[in-house]
């Protein structure tokens, strides 16, 4: 299996445990419902109210800076880069997904924050610069480190613990998009062709003869 093949089974893998989780739950509080507009009830078919109001919320708010932005997208576009089969992770915008899906599920938030941190200081201590101003061969050197976790050694256990929770919601961004969708080749559900009825089928019946 190759590395696109193993980030779409970890991708989809994410996304069907995330679905199934976020499934069960239920708003803290519920006020008065309030009927949707016309205009954005049909560009949010099937959602109640308190889900739109509650998505416009988060979507305001700014949890990482933008030195942290940065680093994601690096990350990101390493997890998942460009080929000749899609665009890059950033080119999905997983970047803008990750930031909204820490403020959506909160316990994201001091992971990812202090796993950003621990990649700046590790990177720090190793090369005198932050991550993302390293070179690309010494960002991968340190990628390296981390990304197996069974290689690994045990004074990196935190950056490969941030490294497996930040490859995972790259996957599972990648993979809820249309570029990550057709990256699998997933074509959706199509109708049938109807050619009639095949003709051994008529031959048993003696009806090969019979014009519809």
């Amino acid at each position: 299996m190759n590395r696109r093949d193993s980030i779409k089974a970890l991708g989809l893998t994410a996304i069907s445990t995330t679905v199934i989780l976020e499934a069960c739950k239920q708003p803290e509080t519920k006020t008065a419902e309030v009927v949707a507009p016309k205009e954005e009830a049909a560009t949010e078919a099937g959602r109640e109210q308190w889900e739109i109001d509650r998505d416009k919320k988060l979507k305001a708010e700014t949890f990482f800076n933008k030195h942290e932005m940065a680093t994601i997208t690096v990350l990101a576009d390493i997890i998942i880069p460009k080929d000749n089969v899609s665009g890059s992770a950033s080119d999905a915008k997983v970047p803008e997904f990750i930031e909204f899906i820490v403020k959506d599920i909160p316990e994201h938030k001091t992971p990812m924050r202090g796993g950003l941190k621990w990649l700046d200081v590790y990177c720090f201590n190793k090369f005198g610069k932050s991550f993302i101003d390293a070179s690309s061969a010494q960002q991968i050197s340190i990628i390296d480190e981390i990304a197996y976790p069974k290689k690994a050694k045990p004074e990196v256990q935190a950056g490969v613990t941030f490294f497996n929770r930040m490859r995972s919601l790259t996957a599972s961004g990648f993979y809820t998009t249309e570029i990550g969708v057709k990256d699998i080749g997933y074509a959706g559900n199509a109708p049938n062709q109807w050619t009639g009825v095949p003709a051994d089928v008529l031959k048993q019946y003696g009806m090969e003869n019979v014009k519809v």
